[in-house]
C-alpha cells in the first residue's frame, strides 16, 4: 500500500507540475499546492487513520520534498541575512542616521503589536473562560517537556539581561552563519551592518579599493537572490507535501478535546491579523492589497511552521510586490524571526499564563497583572528563535519569569502544530507589516510597484 500512496503523490506533483505551463500568478500556484495538499491528506487519513504504520512510512518518503523544501530555504537564509543588509547598508547615504530611523521603526512595531497580542490573549482565553485545571499530563507529555526544557530554555533563560544583550554581538561571525545560537540571526544583522559601514568608509578613504568592494557586495547580492528565486518555484510543490503531512498525521482525539483552545488560539490569531490591517491603514496602505500580495508567503508560513525559513520568501514578497526598499525589507524580515513574534512569543504564551494564573491564585483580570504580564512577554519575545516550536520555548520564559508552574506547555503539544501554523503565519506577517509601516513613515515606498497589478506582479 505504501508503494501505491507514493506513485499517487508523485502524480499529484506532476499534475501540479503543469501549473508551470500556464499563466497562473504564484499565489494560485501555491494555493493550488495547499488544497490539493488538504484533499490528499485528508482522503489518507480517512482511510488509514493518524496511527497507521503504512501511512507512518509513506509520510516518511512524502517529507522528502517538504522537508526538502524547507531545508533549501534554510539553506539561504543566513547568506541572504548576511548579503542583503551588507548591500542595504552599503547603499545608504547616511548610514548612521538612516539605520537608526529603520530600526527603531521596524523594532517599534514588532514590540508594540507584540504588546498588544499580550492583551488579545488575554481576552480570549478569559472569553472563553480557559483554565489549566483539570487536564492531565502523560508520560509522553512529561518526556516532551523534559526534552525541549533541556535543549532550549537553558541557553537564553538563564541568561541575565547583560549576558542576553551581550549575546546579539557576534564573537565568531562565522559560528554565527550555522545558526549555532538561537540570537544567531540578530548577530549576522549586526556583523553586516559593520562590515556595511566599513565599506563606506573605505570608499571615503580609498576610493578606488571601496568601489572594488561595493560592486563586489552588489555582486553577490544579486547572485544570491537569483538562488532565492529558483528555491521560490518550487514552493507550490513544498506547500503541497507539507499540507498532506499535516492533514493526514493530525489526531481528531485531540483536537476535539482541546477544541476550546484551538478555537481561542485562531480568534485571537484572527484579531491580531486585524490590527495589523489597522496598522497599515495609519500608514495608508490597503490592507486587501497587501494581503493579496503577501498570501503565497503567509500560506508557505502556515505549513512550514517556520518564520526563519520563510525570510527569503519575505524579502522577496515585500521589495517585488509592496515596493519596500531592499534596506528596510532585510531589517524587517531579519529582526522579525528573533524579536516581536506576535503569535509564538506574544499571543502564546500569554494565553497559558492567564490559564494557570487561577490555579496558583492570581486573578488574570487584575489590570496590574495584565499589564506586567504584557511587558514580560514582549521583553521576553526579543530572542526567541523563529523555527517550529518557538512558541513553547516562549513559554518556558515567560511562566517562571511570573512565578508559574510550566507543566501546562507539556499538556498541549498534541495540537501543537495545528495552532503554530497560524501562529507563523501571524508572526511573518508581523515581520512584514512592520517593514512596510516604516517605509510608509520614512517615505521610501515604492508607489509604483505596491500599486501594480497583483497578477502580474505575482507570476513566477
Amino acid at each position: 500500500m505504501m508503494i501505491i500512496n507514493i506513485i499517487v503523490f508523485v502524480m499529484l506533483l506532476l499534475l501540479l507540475a503543469k501549473t508551470r505551463n500556464t499563466n497562473w500568478s504564484l499565489s494560485k500556484k501555491v494555493f493550488s499546492g495547499l488544497i490539493l495538499g488538504v484533499l490528499f491528506g485528508l482522503v489518507l487519513h480517512l482511510i488509514y487513520g493518524a496511527e497507521s504504520t503504512v501511512l507512518k512510512d509513506s509520510l516518511t518518503w512524502f517529507n522528502v520534498v517538504g522537508s526538502g523544501y524547507i531545508k533549501l530555504l534554510q539553506m539561504v537564509v543566513m547568506p541572504l541575512v548576511l548579503v542583503s543588509i551588507l548591500s542595504a547598508v552599503s547603499k545608504l547615504h547616511n548610514a548612521t542616521t538612516s539605520l537608526g530611523k529603520m530600526s527603531v521603526l521596524s523594532i517599534g512595531v514588532l514590540l508594540i503589536t507584540t504588546f498588544i497580542s499580550a492583551l488579545v490573549g488575554v481576552f480570549v482565553t478569559t472569553s472563553f473562560g480557559l483554565t489549566a485545571e483539570g487536564l492531565v499530563q502523560g508520560s509522553a507529555e512529561t518526556a516532551r517537556l523534559a526534552a525541549i526544557q533541556g535543549s532550549y530554555v537553558g541557553k537564553v533563560a538563564d541568561l541575565s539581561v547583560p549576558q542576553f544583550l551581550l549575546s546579539f554581538v557576534p564573537t565568531n561571525p562565522f559560528a554565527e552563519l550555522t545558526g549555532a545560537n538561537p540570537t544567531s540571526i540578530i548577530s549576522v544583522v549586526i556583523f553586516a551592518t559593520l562590515l556595511g559601514i566599513a565599506a563606506l568608509n573605505l570608499v571615503k578613504d580609498h576610493p578606488k579599493k571601496g568601489q572594488a568592494v561595493l560592486e563586489a557586495i552588489d555582486t553577490a547580492q544579486s547572485w544570491v537572490m537569483k538562488l532565492v528565486r529558483l528555491i521560490m518555484t518550487l514552493t507550490p510543490y513544498g506547500v503541497f507535501a507539507l499540507m498532506t503531512k499535516m492533514v493526514a498525521s493530525s489526531n481528531l482525539a485531540d483536537i476535539f478535546k482541546l477544541g476550546g483552545f484551538l478555537v481561542a488560539s485562531y480568534l485571537g490569531l484572527a484579531i491580531m491579523f486585524a490590527v495589523h490591517a489597522l496598522v497599515l491603514m495609519g500608514v495608508k496602505v490597503s490592507p486587501l492589497r497587501f494581503f493579496k500580495k503577501v498570501m503565497p508567503v503567509l500560506a508557505f508560513a502556515f505549513t512550514s511552521r517556520s518564520s526563519a525559513a520563510t525570510i527569503p520568501l519575505s524579502i522577496e514578497a515585500q521589495t517585488r510586490r509592496l515596493g519596500v526598499p531592499e534596506s528596510i525589507a532585510s531589517f524587517a524580515a531579519s529582526f522579525g524571526t528573533t524579536i516581536g513574534q506576535n503569535g509564538c512569543a506574544g499571543l502564546y504564551p500569554a494565553m497559558l499564563a492567564v490559564m494557570v494564573a487561577p490555579t496558583q491564585g492570581i486573578n488574570p483580570l487584575d489590570p496590574t497583572w495584565m499589564l506586567t504580564l504584557a511587558a514580560v512577554v514582549t521583553i521576553s519575545s526579543v530572542g526567541v528563535a523563529g523555527v517550529g516550536g518557538g512558541a513553547t520555548f516562549a513559554a518556558l520564559i515567560v511562566l517562571p519569569i511570573l512565578g508559574l508552574p510550566v507543566t501546562l506547555v507539556a499538556l498541549l503539544i498534541s495540537i501543537e502544530p495545528l495552532i503554530d501554523m497560524g501562529r507563523t503565519a501571524l508572526n511573518v506577517n508581523g515581520s512584514m507589516t512592520a517593514g512596510m509601516a516604516t517605509s510608509q513613515l520614512m517615505k521610501q515606498t515604492d508607489l509604483y510597484v505596491l500599486n501594480q497589478n497583483d497578477e502580474a506582479e505575482l507570476k513566477s
